[in-house]
């Protein structure tokens, strides 16, 4: 029982449980910003696919600050590098939403879907790395770009619902 206790009270070496609560919630919080503005348009990918994106994308980054102190051996042999770490997510979340992206009667569709999830994941690793304000940023820069950009568009008469 005393092992039980040591492993689930250890393990929180470089976040501590509160960091990473703040972050997690930051991240998908901010992820459901930018999730609902593509669910009150109808986007196939739309709130909780945003939070999860920006959600996992947090928790990639925690575990590897928390892998970062782990023991592996000498202390000369490892190497952290947390661009690999950015590189892996950014392909996973590239991977799913090229999943969404879709062609139809000679026409693309849903790349700003696509390419709002891939940010969902970038504003997860700005939280999991402490960086929340320049995350929140981000949701609000782009939520006023799909907003305003899709008002100027029906202005101009060059947007298309499909």
């Amino acid at each position: 029982m005393e092992a039980l206790t040591d492993e689930l009270s250890g393990t929180f070496s470089a976040v501590p449980p509160s960091v990473a609560a703040i972050r997690l919630s930051v991240a998908i919080v901010l992820g459901g910003v930018i999730g609902f503005e593509r669910e009150h348009r109808g986007k196939p990918a739309g709130l909780r696919t945003h939070m999860l994106v920006s959600m996992a994308a947090c928790l990639f980054i925690i575990v590897s600050q928390q892998l970062a102190t782990m023991p592996f051996g000498a202390k000369d042999a490892i190497q952290v590098d947390p661009l690999r770490l950015i590189e892996a997510v950014t392909a996973g979340v590239a991977f799913l939403a090229a999943g969404i992206i879709f062609a139809s009667g000679g026409k693309v569709r849903n790349t700003t879907t696509g390419a709002s999830m891939w940010l969902a994941g970038g504003i997860g690793l700005a939280c999991g790395a402490g960086q929340m304000p320049l995350a929140a940023m981000a949701a609000g820069i782009v939520v006023a770009v799909l907003i305003v950009l899709r008002a100027l568009e029906r202005w101009m008469g060059t947007h298309d619902d499909n």
